[in-house]
C-alpha cells in the first residue's frame, strides 16, 4: 500500500486553453472587449479564475490568443489557387471578413500590429508575392505595404465599432462627414469636393478590393 497521501486532481486540468479562448471569443463577440474579464470568463466556464490563469497569464495574452484563433480560422478557409494574385486577394478578404465579423480583432491589430496573429498573414502573403515574381530584395517592402493596408482597414473597422455605428446608420454618418468636409472652400480643396459623392455612397468592401488591386498591379514586375 502506498503510504503517500494522494493529492487532489487540479481543477485547471478540466479546462484547456482552446476551450478558454473559444469562450473568450464568444464573450468578445457578444459584449465587446470591456466585458472581457477573467471573472466574467470564469462565470461562463463555471470555474474559478485561478483555473484560467493556469493556462493564460493575463488579459493581453488572452486577447492575443483569441485574435490568432480568429485569423487562423479565416486564413484556413481561403483557397490558395494557382494564381498568386488571386491567393493574395483571398488572404486579404479573409482578414477583412474576419474583422467585419469580429470588430474587436481590428482593435487588437491596430493596437499591437506585430503580434503572433500576423505571423501567418506575413508568411502566406510573402510566399504569394514571391510566386508573383517580386524580387527578393523588394519582398519585404511589398509585403509590408500589403500588411499595412490590411491594418489600416482593421483600424477603420475598429473605430466604427467603438462608435457603435450600425449598418442602418451608415448613410447618415457618411452624409454628415461629407457635409463637414465640403464646408471648406472648393478653390482650396477641389479634390475633396470632387470625391465627396463617392465618399457618401462608397461600399467598404468594394473600395477595399479596388485599393488591393492597385497594390497588386504595382507589385507585378514589368515585362
Amino acid at each position: 500500500m502506498d503510504p503517500r497521501p494522494k493529492t487532489p486532481e487540479r481543477r485547471e486540468d478540466a479546462l484547456s486553453k482552446e476551450r478558454i479562448v473559444a469562450s473568450a471569443i464568444g464573450l468578445l463577440d457578444e459584449e465587446g472587449e470591456r466585458a472581457l474579464t477573467f471573472r466574467a470568463l470564469a462565470n461562463r466556464l463555471s470555474t474559478g479564475s485561478g483555473a484560467i490563469y493556469w493556462h493564460i497569464p493575463d488579459k493581453d495574452a488572452l486577447l492575443s490568443a483569441a485574435t490568432e484563433t480568429v485569423l487562423s480560422r479565416a486564413l484556413a478557409e481561403t483557397a490558395g489557387g494557382s494564381d498568386p494574385a488571386d491567393a493574395l486577394r483571398a488572404i486579404a478578404l479573409g482578414v477583412f471578413d474576419a474583422i467585419e465579423a469580429h470588430p474587436w480583432v481590428g482593435t487588437q491589430l491596430a493596437r499591437e500590429p506585430w503580434q503572433p496573429a500576423m505571423v501567418e498573414v506575413f508568411e502566406r502573403s510573402s510566399a504569394q508575392f514571391d510566386r508573383l515574381g517580386v524580387p527578393r530584395g523588394s519582398l519585404f517592402y511589398c509585403v509590408s505595404a500589403f500588411v499595412q493596408y490590411l491594418l489600416g482597414s482593421a483600424a477603420q473597422t475598429a473605430a466604427a465599432a467603438r462608435h457603435k455605428f450600425r449598418a442602418s446608420e451608415r448613410p447618415a454618418v457618411l452624409a454628415a462627414i461629407v457635409e463637414r468636409w465640403t464646408r471648406r472652400d472648393p478653390g482650396e480643396y477641389p479634390f475633396v469636393h470632387l470625391l465627396a459623392e463617392q465618399v457618401r455612397t462608397h461600399d467598404e468592401r468594394e473600395a477595399f478590393l479596388a485599393g488591393l488591386d492597385l497594390i497588386l498591379a504595382g507589385a507585378k514586375p514589368a515585362r
